[in-house]
């Protein structure tokens, strides 16, 4: 009879503490808001920017991996932004062959000439911007922004963008757009917070 007693108050235990973690994940998934917001260039939408935020303690996400896209002789996106530690696949989905590289800053790299159906791959372990090129077709460009920070976000072609899940609090923010200086400021991300950008 004790030992069915004592069974029955470590079942208990044990469910309570399993009730208790998944309250509390439950919880801060809760508190977790996403920033919205603008980027102009005078009064116009820029398209081409990457806004993000300085968290210095956050743990890095798991690695991942994104794509440039090969097609129709274009980079697409012409603005692609990652953490750092992430890979990004380059895929050849054209009808000729393609020679990706990028030279100075960021992190230079060249991948060869590669035929259609190929796909070509770099990790990018250290922030900064890197200019892409391709050595067959001069009028190719893009460029790759890659960030020490979890919270991060492109914006569309409206000028637009939305940081997903960041725990509520105050924060130093960044954005960059080609040929410009980096922006930096500082924002309280809480329910309903918005951010908008201008450069004039």
């Amino acid at each position: 009879m004790l030992k069915n007693h004592n069974n029955q108050f470590v079942a208990a235990a044990a469910l309570a503490m399993l009730l208790f973690v998944q309250l509390g994940v439950e919880t801060r998934s809760l508190d977790l808001v996403g920033l919205k917001g603008t980027v102009t260039n005078g009064t116009r939408p820029e398209p081409t920017a990457v806004v993000w935020l300085e968290v210095p303690e956050a743990a890095p996400h798991p690695q991942q991996t994104k794509v440039m896209h090969q097609r129709n002789l274009t980079f697409t996106p012409h603005v692609l932004a990652i953490q750092t530690g992430t890979t990004v696949d380059f895929p050849n989905e054209d009808s000729v062959f393609h020679n990706v590289f990028s030279f100075k800053e960021g992190k230079p790299f060249d991948l060869g000439i590669y035929p259609v159906g190929a796909t070509k791959r770099v990790t990018f372990k250290v922030s900064g911007v890197t200019r892409l090129f391709c050595n067959i077709h001069p009028g190719m460009s893009a460029y790759i922004v890659a960030v020490d920070s979890p919270y991060y976000s492109a914006v569309n072609d409206d000028g637009r963008f939305t940081i997903a899940a960041v725990p509520p609090g105050t924060y130093k923010y960044h954005a960059w757009k080609p040929g410009r200086d980096i922006m930096n400021g500082t924002v309280n991300v809480q329910q309903g917070a918005t951010l908008n950008v201008t450069w004039k």
